[in-house]
């Protein structure tokens, strides 16, 4: 998904002349395609990534679109106050690319893990926030992003990732994707964003064989959300579950109970699957940690049969 990501800057600076490409303390190879055939839109800086949102904004006022690409907790938490006033004040079409959201960077601790990147992103008024679920859909986003008006956050995951979106479903941001099969009345709504999207699909597949419907809806815009669509297949559910490699704190989950709250209606019951409130002890396997949250298959499925038990009480 990244190196998809990072190639379709190029590709989109061929079309376009506004494509400007910043990265922050990255391979100096980086994009070496772009860098010579477009020398004078390709800018590789140092660890500074307050100044290169700064760079990004002031080019942005001239006309151009750059694209700022570096490590998804530090283009996020390190130049938070430059991402609210330089972008999202001034509203300017500048697209933050970060490296590892979630567990990617398990290795490295708590300081390289963007558990709560959705949540402080999608509070700024005028940001955009994304999360695919893989390397196609990442090519329909990109290709997306040269008509978007607004500051767009684009969380990127490890990589190599299952495809398991469809080309016939369409795209547009701020658009939610009904990606499973089911229609009608179900047992269960699965709502999820990113990687997780893949685990809920497989989740609801698991279901199927035990008899429990399941309708799986991928929010790979997070904000801003597809509350229409949310609240209309939840209607039509008995239990929703949320999942997400993220914080439950102000994430997809909290944004799901926002749109249902907000309605005024009875809406069936919520679980939420997510990283809890707190900085990770362990470090090494990304999936091992997601595991340890029931961030998987096995973890959406036992949500699904505990929250429908529980519905029966």
């Amino acid at each position: 998904m990244r190196k998809r990501c990072i190639d379709m800057v190029y590709a989109l600076a061929q079309r376009d002349e506004r494509v400007v490409f910043i990265g922050s303390d990255l391979s100096p190879g980086l994009l070496g395609e772009m860098k010579k055939a477009y020398p004078e839109r390709y800018y590789m800086e140092g660890v500074a990534e307050a100044n290169i949102i700064g760079m990004a904004a002031g080019m942005a006022m001239e006309g151009l679109m750059p694209y700022v690409n570096t490590i998804a907790t530090f283009i996020t938490r390190r130049c938070y106050e430059q991402v609210a006033l330089d972008l999202c004040l001034h509203d300017l079409p500048v697209r933050l690319i970060g490296n590892g959201g979630g567990y990617v960077y398990a290795p490295l601790g708590p300081t390289h893990q963007a558990i709560e990147d959705l949540a402080i992103m999608r509070a700024l008024p005028n940001m955009t926030v994304t999360a695919v679920c893989d390397a196609e859909e990442m090519t329909r986003l990109m290709n997306a992003s040269l008509d978007w008006p607004h500051p767009i956050y684009i969380r990127l995951a490890k990589g190599g990732d299952p495809v398991v979106s469809r080309p016939e479903k369409g795209f547009a941001i701020g658009k939610a994707i009904e990606i499973s099969d089911a229609a009608g009345d179900v047992d269960a709504l699965l709502v999820a964003t990113g990687v997780a999207t893949t685990a809920a699909l497989e989740a609801s597949k698991n279901l199927a064989a035990d008899g429990v419907r399941c309708r799986v809806l991928h929010v790979h815009t997070v904000k801003p959300l597809d509350t229409q669509a949310i609240v209309a297949a939840a209607r039509a559910a008995r239990l929703v579950v949320t999942a997400e490699e993220h914080s439950i704190v102000g994430g997809l989950g909290s944004a799901v109970l926002e749109a249902l709250a907000d309605t005024g209606e009875p809406m069936p019951p919520v679980r939420r699957l997510g990283i809890r409130d707190e900085f990770a002890h362990n470090y090494g396997n990304q999936q091992k940690l997601m595991d340890m949250w029931g961030i998987n298959a096995d973890g959406i499925a036992g949500a699904v049969s505990d929250g429908l038990a529980r519905a029966r009480q």
